[in-house]
């Protein structure tokens, strides 16, 4: 029998210790992405779009880098690569597995030819995200729109995949393109979201210490402040109580919509809508851990799943470990949109 995850309560309430926070709070949908087999009508990460058959497919038109380290592999050659791994996980490979991924990913002679080559044609984009504003409560929807789907390019540009955003109203979508295209070829593996659905979760968020006034980020770095509070926080963060609120009290890490960014990789920087210049909200974040530096934040869930391809259930790692986050303009999400790594 399994559960839905659930978020374990945060250690105390932050706004007791510092109830400036409270006017700062926001609510954030934690999306919980696992294993499963969505289809068109259903939100996922990975899964099949509701796209209409009659609206051209997107595509990339580069540039497109590929190097001597990464084999530039093809979305089948992945998904092959992968079930292999899962099916033979606890035993030897079989012989026939054992050539199948030789040929995927044939050994190669020291040292590695390193030249950097352009990789030539258009690219498919492949889907991310589709959300239906039904299963999201924080999926803030242009007017008479209640679908989001999210395309990325699986190359960088420069040092993550663009991405490409889609609103439409599910109800206008008569026919649905049954067989989407694919790109020939993928700049890592990490860039293939495995089929996921969601297991959406409202919870509470406050900013990250770096983004709140410069009196408010003192208080949150006096130890004593915690301390007098007998907030019965570890004192192994006496030299650095901020680290502790940004990791266990402020934004929820892992796959999510709205709420407040978590910062770390860069510090916070103004994100203006590049139409209109209004300040623009966070949208979503595509992350590559479930929780990154607490895991207090991992959800309560019996039995425990084991993520299925590397970091996590998405099998997707941006960088070495960040988080891709999505900005968009708060009064017309059509504007484009915004992204940072972090």
């Amino acid at each position: 029998m399994t559960s839905t995850p659930t978020t374990p309560p945060r250690p105390f309430d932050v706004t007791t210790v510092f109830p400036q926070l409270a006017a700062l709070a926001r609510t954030a949908t934690r999306l919980h992405p696992r294993p499963g087999l969505p289809s068109p009508q259903d939100s996922s990460i990975g899964g099949p779009l509701l796209w209409p058959a009659d609206e051209p497919w997107p595509h990339c038109d580069g540039p497109h880098v590929v190097d001597g380290m990464n084999p530039a592999l093809s979305p089948a050659e992945v998904r092959l690569e992968r079930r292999i791994r899962a099916a033979s996980r606890g035993r030897t490979l079989t012989p026939q597995e054992r050539e199948t991924l030789k040929r995927i990913r044939p050994s190669r002679e020291y040292p590695l030819e390193l030249a950097i080559a352009p990789y030539e044609g258009s690219i498919a984009m492949l889907p991310v995200a589709q959300l239906y504003a039904r299963d999201v409560p924080d999926l803030h929807t242009p007017e008479g729109a209640d679908l989001l789907q999210v395309l990325w390019c699986p190359f960088d540009h420069p040092i993550m995949p663009k991405t490409a955003l889609f609103w439409r109203s599910a109800a206008t979508v008569t026919a649905i393109l049954a067989t989407p295209p694919e790109p020939p070829a993928m700049q890592f593996d990490n860039y293939l979201p495995e089929p996921c659905l969601l297991n959406p979760e409202r919870v509470t968020e406050y900013p990250d210490h770096m983004e709140l006034s410069k009196e408010l980020q003192e208080q949150i770095g006096n130890w004593s402040v915690w301390q007098a509070a007998d907030t019965g926080v570890d004192s192994a963060y006496a030299s650095y109580p901020q680290e502790f609120y940004d990791n266990e009290l402020a934004g929820a890490p892992g796959w999510k919509v709205g709420g407040w960014p978590r910062w770390g990789a860069t510090d916070p920087s103004p994100r203006l809508c590049p139409t209109c210049d209004s300040d623009m909200d966070a949208l979503l974040t595509i992350a590559t851990f479930e929780a990154r530096d607490s895991s207090s934040w991992l959800p309560h869930e019996e039995p425990a799943h084991e993520p299925l391809i590397g970091f996590n259930h998405t099998a997707v790692q941006i960088g070495s470990g960040y988080d891709q986050q999505l900005y968009v303009c708060p009064t017309a999400p059509e504007h484009a949109h915004a992204e940072l790594m972090h």
